[in-house]
């Protein structure tokens, strides 16, 4: 029976409904308690049977919300084919479908929307126009959003904001932060764009989640063509600008008052205020702070380079680690202990104690650095200079010392290590001393500015 109605759907043949019917009179309520993927009526409205899809609505008018596998309605299949009538049909009879919503999150307002059948929305919408404002799609967008992104039509989009009204939903963003806006200029829709400007109520310079106006959006656009120039100057004539203008237009009024306010303090420099120097240059402390930020985050990596290497080194010694155990009289040794600490063990001594070294040193920078103590000024990031230079000489004799073990004992082999150390502290030193001098020279400039200073209120007074 449920083959032969099946049937009926298919060639929309109301007698033969009719027939089957007076055979089995409850043929189509097995249909609605039944667990079938789909009803006749789903059948004849996806292949337009008006006649057909009447005679059912009239015996069993509940069946229009019955939802097939898929979660579709009878009005989601008429909706994407385009069945106006069909439609009328399936509204007039349970207009809350407007509202279901099918597997892909998508309810008989956005299939119209993306199919572009504006006759079916227009239809949708005067029926029910509180849905089309309620019709927000996945990723966040909005029935607007997916007319300006599918089908791109203007008197579709005109519908839809008449519809809606001027509620601020023509500047909803989707989960990018992108507006209609947004999305016209990249898909570069020239008859969209225009009426867009002309809405009172559209933000021309909205951002989205990353900062970017339609303007930027058109701009950055890869595939360049003539439309680019025309729409951008559409937008500019609507005021459009770039982020990067309009973070400035919106400070410009705080600016100039700033600059009052320090005009009015007769240009005295303070801890606060940075003041420009007459080189033109920038000011010092914004260099000195710059600097101490940008090393601070170069110690960051160098440090966590330098642990990540010294605990390598300590689980994976030179020479490997003994992969049994032997006790004779010949040799003794244990799985898992290092063959260099067993064959050298004073060498391997000064390894393990300056590869330690290397180690704990990078960690104390990296703790410091994730501490959250005020250690961003120039004196902490010395101290932490200080703390890398020990860690890099460690490392460097943890290197030397594991090169002697591997390598065949000789003098010449000893007196390379020897020269490579004294050179590597030798620059060390030099790098010390250039320091020291400078830090010498400061503290002597201090010390005169220190005895200036009481000076200078009798020599103007002179």
């Amino acid at each position: 029976m449920e083959r032969r109605i099946y049937e009926a759907a298919v060639e929309g043949s109301v007698i033969s409904l009719l027939n089957l019917l007076q055979e089995d009179a409850l043929v189509l309520d097995r249909f609605m308690v039944g667990c079938y993927p789909e009803t006749p009526l789903h059948i004849a409205s996806m292949l337009g049977h008006l006649d057909f899809v009447q005679e059912i609505l009239n015996r069993k008018p509940e069946m229009a919300g019955e939802l097939d596998v898929q979660r579709s309605s009878p009005l989601h299949l008429a909706t994407a084919k385009g069945y106006l009538e069909i439609v009328k049909k399936l509204v007039s009879v349970n207009p809350e479908m407007c509202f279901a919503r099918d597997r892909d999150g998508r309810n008989p307002l956005h299939i119209a929307t993306i199919k572009g059948h504006i006759s079916v929305l227009r239809e949708l919408v005067n029926v029910i126009p509180r849905a089309a404002q309620m019709s927000i799609y996945h990723r966040g967008e909005t029935i607007l959003h997916l007319c300006v992104r599918y089908s791109g039509q203007l008197e579709m989009l005109k519908l839809l904001v008449e519809t809606i009204g001027d509620n601020g939903f023509t500047n909803s963003k989707d989960d990018d932060g992108n507006t209609i806006l947004h999305t016209a200029a990249t898909d570069k829709q020239v008859e969209l764009i225009k009426y867009l400007t002309t809405i009172n109520a559209i933000e021309v310079n909205a951002l989205n989640a990353y900062g970017f106006t339609s303007l930027d959006l058109l701009t950055q656009s890869s595939r360049k063509d003539e439309k680019d120039w025309e729409i951008a100057e559409m937008l500019r004539r609507f005021g459009a600008m770039h982020a990067k203008d309009l973070h400035l237009s919106k400070h410009e009024l705080g600016t100039t008052h700033m600059a009052k306010i320090l005009t009015s303090h007769h240009n005295q420099p303070t801890n606060n205020v940075l003041q420009p120097r007459n080189d033109g240059s920038e000011n010092v402390p914004k260099k000195k702070s710059d600097w101490a930020e940008k090393m601070g985050s170069a110690l960051m990596v160098v440090a966590s380079l330098i642990a990540t290497m010294a605990f390598q080194v300590a689980m994976n010694p030179p020479g490997g680690v003994w992969q049994d155990n032997a006790d004779s009289k010949s040799e003794t040794h244990t799985a898992g202990v290092s063959i260099f600490s067993d064959y050298k063990p004073s060498f391997y001594s000064w390894f393990l104690n300056f590869n330690t070294t290397g180690f704990m040193a990078s960690c104390s920078i990296i703790l410091l650095q994730i501490s959250g103590l005020p250690i961003k000024n120039k004196f902490f990031i010395w101290i932490l200079m200080v703390i890398m230079w020990i860690a890099i000489s460690a490392m460097t004799v943890t290197y030397l010392l594991a090169s002697l073990a591997l390598s065949a004992e000789s003098d010449d082999t000893l007196n390379t290590g020897l020269i490579t150390l004294l050179i590597w502290f030798g620059l060390v030193g030099i790098l010390f001393l250039v320091h020291v001098i400078r830090l010498i020279k400061k503290m002597i400039k201090c010390v005169r500015k220190s005895i200036r200073q009481p000076r200078q209120p009798s020599s103007n007074i002179a």
